[in-house]
């Protein structure tokens, strides 16, 4: 099914998204990634989000250089690709539907030698949590995944599990409607949040988050 989840009010605005290949400068890697609107939608094409994200990664502020990584409703991979390019250990999900086309590009993008250093894993938000090994990642990487309000409380539980007291999640959204608030809202309930990027021409904000430790809530 696919879910728009912003309006473009010009036809332009669109037409990138059924190109089938979208071509990127990451990591001195040129990233060349396979969309697919017409098949499975918003799972098959790149997000500014994305794009914002593996910028930010590119900058070098987290340390990527054997940090655990996974990247969350990976859809097209490209942030998960990025953050192996840079030295991370990346295990890249989405659902069962979406995973051959995220496993094409994955192996299409990353030479031989840093293939091992990227895995193309089944995660449903909230349901296949027991293959994951709780607090397993340093690092939580999800652009564009806050949009659809019936998921949040299963994302809200995906990230509780695969976080530590000391691992590190990164967002990358744009703000459309209340609700997208509403899930910082609820993510402040049990992580320490902070906003520490905004790319203005492409209006995607980055989110920080940490899970809080119990002293902070005494």
């Amino acid at each position: 099914m696919a879910l728009v989840p912003y309006v473009e009010t010009a036809e332009m605005g669109l037409q990138r998204f059924h190109k089938p290949l979208a071509t990127f400068s990451f990591a001195n890697h040129t990233i060349q990634i396979r969309q697919d609107w017409k098949q499975l939608g918003v799972a098959a094409v790149v997000w500014d989000a994305a794009v914002v994200l593996a910028t930010y990664l590119e900058m070098g502020t987290v340390e990527l250089r054997g940090c655990s990584a996974v990247e969350l409703g990976a859809g097209t991979g490209l942030v998960g690709i990025v953050a192996a390019l840079l030295g991370a250990h990346v295990t890249i999900t989405d659902r069962k539907v979406a995973l051959e086309f995220l496993k094409s590009n994955v192996q299409a993008n990353l030479p031989p030698h840093i293939q091992p250093k990227a895995v193309v894993k089944e995660l449903t938000w909230g349901q296949n949590l027991g293959s994951f090994s709780p607090g397993e990642f340093d690092l939580i990487l999800g652009a564009d995944i806050i949009y659809l309000e019936e998921t949040f409380a299963d994302l809200l539980q995906t990230l509780e599990h695969l976080c530590s007291n000391h691992s590190m999640v990164l967002l990358a959204c744009r703000i459309r409607y209340e609700r997208d608030y509403n899930f910082l809202a609820m993510l402040e309930r049990q992580f320490t949040v902070s906003k520490v990027h905004y790319d203005s021409e492409k209006d995607v904000h980055i989110y920080k988050a940490q899970r809080r430790c119990l002293r902070e809530d005494l």
